[in-house]
């Protein structure tokens, strides 16, 4: 539940920024017209995100299958931590340039423009957590596991509008760095899950049995396993808590 909760909680975020960015300079710039364009593209990227989450599921479940959406979930979050590294602090920028050209045209092209801008924007997310999400759900309770998205995408939600009502006061830059640390984690999980199913299916050039038998004890409720799931717990929280001591030593430091 916690894995499913961070990760809705990180792409939600992103998605609900980037709803938020566009809404305001959509209005800002006085085209707040196109902004049901951006509502349309939000609710199309839901449902194909959902679809996908489903369609996911509904697969036939094997050992093969299994490792290699792990693997694909894994190779979708590292893409997601490099492309958030970069591109973050231009964050606002890109999707102004971006808007700028959709709305360039005039008439049902701009409301076209600006949905389809929306929606690839929030697909992109959408697709990112369902591929993470459904990779998780042979490893534990599916009905925790759904639990923990929904939740983790209401408190993006919350914090989205935190941030949109409050600004600086809410540290995003924080938020990436904690959740960054927990992802790089999952990564390891997710290699570690998918390595292990590939033994099972018996595909990888080596001694599958022995291996299989190898990695049990790493899975997530492993006699290993279980300390890297509190890892991402603790890890990510320990970080927190020392960069707010820094915080706070840096501001006596000052007075």
């Amino acid at each position: 539940m916690l894995e499913t909760l961070v990760i809705a909680l990180r792409e939600g975020i992103e998605a609900f920024l980037i709803v938020a960015i566009t809404l305001a300079y959509l209005r800002k710039t006085g085209r707040a017209a196109l902004a049901p364009a951006v509502y349309v593209g939000t609710g199309l990227a839901l449902v194909l995100s959902v679809a996908a989450a489903v369609l996911l599921r509904e697969m036939v479940v094997t050992p093969l299958y299994e490792g290699l959406l792990a693997l694909v979930a894994a190779a979708m979050v590292i893409t997601m931590m490099v492309y958030m590294s970069k591109a973050a602090r231009q964050l606002s920028g890109n999707i102004r340039d971006r808007i700028d050209a959709a709305s360039a045209r005039t008439g049902v092209g701009a409301y076209l423009a600006i949905t389809g801008f929306t929606l690839l924007m929030i697909t992109r997310e959408g697709m990112e957590t369902a591929f993470m999400v459904a990779s998780l759900m042979g490893q534990s309770d599916a009905t925790a596991m759904i639990a923990g998205a929904l939740l983790g995408v209401l408190l993006a939600a919350a914090l989205a509008w935190a941030w949109s009502r409050y600004g600086q006061r809410v540290n995003l830059g924080r938020f990436f760095q904690v959740t960054a640390i927990f992802l790089g984690l999952f990564v390891l999980q997710l290699a570690l899950y998918a390595f292990h199913e590939f033994t099972e299916a018996g595909v990888l050039p080596l001694d599958n049995a022995y291996w299989h038998l190898a990695t049990e004890p790493y899975g997530p409720e492993g006699e290993y396993g279980i300390w890297l799931s509190y890892g991402l717990v603790l890890l990510p929280l320990g970080w927190l808590a020392l960069t707010l001591w820094r915080d706070r030593n840096a501001v006596g430091s000052t007075t």
